[in-house]
């Protein structure tokens, strides 16, 4: 069956599979879908039928506008006391020679680069080197806030704040009080993975927990900052595992509301450890983003990393309830390409972004990191990529 063009309403209506229908009208009726349906649509549901649902979703809340913003990446280190078995990017501690570590004077220097450019958010996150500690970053987030005080940072995975808040000895509680105190806005979604621990002992054990995790952002969240959140998807896990990981974050959200968007993310096999493991398909990365819609109703935003999926896959996702692509990310981020992504060179300018967008036949919205809008670029024309 060809869904393409047809309403949601028909979409369901034409459906045969009685569970599948009973699904689709709770999602119409804008019911919350239980964990068994969101199993189910990921064993049962069809591409076309589950796209069009996240993107009528999609389209209650937001219309055509697709979301993104002016950013900046500093990578503190990739030398790492941790070892993820997915990973392609850090450097082990024992093997520091391999990679770097930047003072606070170089950091510093990165956001001096962008003097005078609109930017309007940091993104700082890296490996978790000992001795980066509470005090240096700390240090470092007065150092960019003294100099540029409208920059928002977004900073740091709880797996790099546990470590920290254990090594200098205080609580999760007082640990974000310091830093956001010191000018720490918000937090990004990674370190997340997969939340269960039958999978995350085989590929994260060694770091922050699924409880740890979440106590982070809950912590954050009561200080008045937000937060995003993640899942890594397409190794060892399997359907349920993916589903019990949106469902404690369902769940937090339900109680703080601190979360401004989900971010389904890519395993992709270069260079680590589960490189035997092989990529999911296309299919399988839009039925995670339209599942992801459908199940995180409390969630405002779904995001797609255009430098992982490549800018027309980024570009598809737009149709299966995803309404934000990230930023401009203006620099050679190296967490991307290390990890195997389809940019090597992840930047693109503001009128690139502009134009992947409106390729598409949706409406650019530049956005600062709390959603609030900046600029409308509906109806400006763009460049051809």
């Amino acid at each position: 069956m060809n869904y393409n063009h047809i309403h949601p309403t028909d979409v369901v209506a034409l459906t045969t599979n009685q569970d599948l229908k009973k699904i689709g009208n709770k999602i119409l009726n804008k019911e919350r879908i239980s964990f068994e349906d969101g199993v189910l649509l990921f064993e049962k549901g069809s591409l076309g039928f589950l796209g069009a649902l996240a993107n009528w979703v999609r389209e209650e809340r937001h219309g055509n506008k697709t979301y993104f913003n002016r950013n900046f990446h500093i990578e503190p280190t990739n030398i790492c006391v941790f070892s993820c078995k997915f990973c392609s990017y850090s450097r082990l501690y024992a093997h520091k020679e391999e990679g770097w570590e930047l003072t606070i004077d170089q950091m510093l220097d990165i956001v001096k680069k962008y003097d005078g450019q609109p930017v309007t958010e940091v993104h700082i996150v890296g490996g978790v080197h000992p001795k980066m500690n509470l005090q240096f970053f700390t240090e470092l987030f007065k150092a960019i806030k003294a100099h540029r005080p409208d920059l928002h940072i977004k900073a740091f995975t709880p797996v790099e704040l546990d470590y920290i808040f254990n090594k200098a000895k205080v609580s999760i509680e007082e640990g974000m009080k310091i830093l956001h105190e010191a000018g720490h806005d918000s937090l990004p979604g990674g370190g997340a993975e997969i939340f269960h621990p039958d999978i995350r002992s085989k590929i994260c054990a060694d770091k922050v927990d699924a409880e740890g995790w979440l106590a982070i952002h809950k912590a954050a969240h009561q200080l008045g900052m937000h937060s995003n959140a993640t899942l890594l998807y397409g190794h060892i896990e399997e359907y349920k595992h993916r589903i019990d990981h949106m469902d404690r974050l369902r769940r937090l959200q339900d109680e703080t509301g601190g979360f401004n968007t989900f971010i389904p993310l890519k395993f992709r096999n270069q260079d680590n450890e589960m490189s035997y493991v092989p990529e999911v398909s296309i299919i399988e990365d839009m039925k995670m983003y339209a599942i992801s819609r459908l199940y995180m109703d409390n969630f405002a935003h779904l995001k797609a990393y255009w430098p992982m999926l490549g800018r027309k896959n980024a570009q598809l996702t737009l149709n299966f309830g995803v309404d934000d692509l990230d930023g401009t990310i203006d620099d050679t981020t190296k967490i991307y390409s290390m990890a195997g992504s389809e940019e090597q060179n992840p930047a693109l300018s503001t009128g690139q972004l502009v134009a992947l967008i409106k390729q598409v036949k949706r409406d650019p919205v530049e956005r600062d990191t709390l959603y609030n809008v900046v600029k409308d670029y509906s109806k400006e024309a763009f460049a051809e990529l």
